[in-house]
């Protein structure tokens, strides 16, 4: 694997990063939608395009990038399972944290898309001893506050130190997430949830292949 201090400064990156096998062929290309007029340094979602990753990030190299793929929703207070089509983008701005957002849709049987689903937003921040602090706000009302411990590059856990909702939003007391990269450089994940009475259990899997970066 390329050392990420180079990769960051915009050398060519190495198959466990891109993972070009299974990425889109257009992805090294490809990046996130830019404001060209903007008069300070633009999210990037391609370590090739833009400002330099932050040293403090280089931790969070593998994820930084757009991925799309499917999952699955299961839980025992919903109908299901619900297959469902998401994507998922971390970019950074050359300062020490990534901005985070998913947006999914539900899928029927023959994978047609059905209608809009949920979407996140947030951010990553990594801390001096590698361990990484998640913001993450949902657009059904909850908030999420998760802690990490430093990953190994491959493969990253977040687990909720606290949670937020609206009056509106169903409960959630807690959550927990792993991210990993598989196949060649795919990321697959599983989300787990304790919410509306239910003991912590799986709720959301996926596998995401990538399109930009």
């Amino acid at each position: 694997m390329t050392d990420p201090e180079s990769a960051a400064g915009g050398e060519e990156l190495q198959t466990t990063i891109t993972g070009p096998e299974n990425a889109a062929p257009d992805s090294p290309q490809r990046n996130r939608p830019q404001w060209p007029d903007l008069p300070v340094d633009d999210d990037t979602a391609n370590l090739r395009q833009g400002p330099d990753l932050h040293e403090a990030c280089l931790g969070l190299l593998p994820l930084v990038g757009t991925w799309r793929g499917t999952g699955e929703v299961v839980y025992p207070t919903i109908d299901g399972p619900f297959h469902f089509g998401q994507q998922i983008t971390w970019a950074h701005d050359g300062r020490p944290f990534l901005s985070y957002e998913a947006r999914s849709w539900l899928l029927d049987p023959d994978g047609g898309i059905i209608r809009q689903a949920a979407r996140e937003t947030g951010f990553w921040r990594p801390q001096q001893d590698g361990s990484i602090e998640v913001l993450i706000a949902h657009n059904t009302g909850v908030v999420e506050l998760y802690f990490g411990p430093k990953g190994d590059m491959r493969s990253w856990q977040i687990e909720t130190d606290a949670v937020a909702r609206t009056p509106s939003a169903k409960e959630v007391t807690a959550a927990k997430r792993l991210y990993g990269l598989v196949n060649q450089g795919d990321l697959a994940y599983v989300d787990e949830r304790a919410m509306v009475g239910q003991e912590m259990q799986p709720h959301i899997s996926a596998v995401l292949h990538r399109v930009v970066g």
